[in-house]
């Protein structure tokens, strides 16, 4: 199968760069500015898994004609899905499918409006990567999962074929019968973890120790997942108790990446995450006193990063 990525940053990079480690037939759609670099250096991955040096990805630009793929990963922040629909247009066929590894929920409407629901997956992804200044993927999670499956559940015969794909990478790349189940638990552990450690400018360490630490976590687990249940998410009735568990396990230094895009002054998804959960809790009468505080720190960033531009 053609596999397409969008990108070739830290998690499109990673697991790319891991298919096309194992032989897969592996295209990054990359920026014109990328591109000049990774044919100057290649696609360069430094991983407690084991490094891998492309010398020669292969590179498109968006509008280079190419034809269709079977699969395109979509690893991008949520607010570049717009520009991101506009460039994997010209390779979507009749038969193409949509991976979306992207954080949230919310992203999945746009892309059934934009593609119609049949030609897109449910997917998700648990992994620590980052971009050095040189423009290497750098990854230190001992997980480096991503999963993959039908919206409506279930194994279908495209799900076994891009299983088979997938198959032999040194990531682990694993399918899902319910993968909304497991989207809406990551979207809740991701918005606990993303908002405590950017309301608190930590990382999870010092916030386990701090006096109220553990209990504005869960409060804020709590308050998300009250939002996630009156909509009718598919979620675990113990799953606060089981994400704090896995809180309390995360390693000492460990920060959410979007503490970290903060450090470096780049865009946050507040809106794609806590905001969406907040104009559902609004629109159901849901208080979510703390999830509001969180979001508004966010957006507080959000004009203070404008106004230094």
């Amino acid at each position: 199968m053609k596999v397409l990525i969008l990108g070739a940053g830290a998690v499109g990079g990673y697991f790319g760069a891991r298919l096309a480690e194992a032989g897969k037939d592996v295209t990054f759609l990359v920026r014109e500015r990328r591109r000049e670099q990774l044919r100057e250096r290649g696609l360069r991955v430094q991983s407690v898994h084991g490094d891998i040096h492309l010398q020669e990805p292969q590179l498109i630009v968006a509008g280079e004609e190419t034809g269709t793929y079977d699969v395109i990963l979509l690893s991008n922040k949520a607010y570049h899905l717009s520009d991101s629909m506009e460039s994997i247009a010209p390779y979507v066929g009749e038969n193409t499918m949509i991976l979306p590894l992207l954080n949230g929920i919310a992203h999945m409407e746009q892309l059934w409006e934009r593609f119609g629901r049949e030609r897109v997956l449910g997917g998700l992804c648990f992994i620590e990567t980052t971009l050095n200044s040189d423009g290497d993927v750098v990854q230190t999670s001992q997980t480096h999962e991503a999963v993959f499956g039908e919206w409506s559940g279930g194994e279908s015969e495209r799900i076994h074929l891009l299983k088979e794909t997938f198959a032999g990478t040194k990531a682990t790349i694993r399918t899902s019968a319910d993968i909304q189940r497991d989207m809406w638990q990551k979207y809740l552990f991701i918005t606990t973890l993303s908002g405590i450690t950017t309301l608190m400018n930590s990382a999870v360490g010092p916030i386990r120790e701090a006096v109220y630490g553990l209990e504005l976590t869960r409060q804020l687990s709590e308050e998300s997942a009250s939002v996630m249940r009156k909509i009718g998410a598919p979620i675990d009735t113990d799953i606060v108790d089981k994400q704090m568990k896995i809180f309390m396990n995360q390693g000492y230094g460990m920060k959410a990446s979007m503490l970290r895009d903060m450090e470096k002054g780049l865009e946050v998804e507040a809106d794609h995450l806590q905001g969406y959960l907040i104009q559902k809790a609004d629109q159901l009468g849901v208080a979510v006193p703390l999830l509001k505080v969180v979001y508004n720190n966010l957006k507080v960033y959000e004009l203070k990063r404008a106004a230094d531009k």
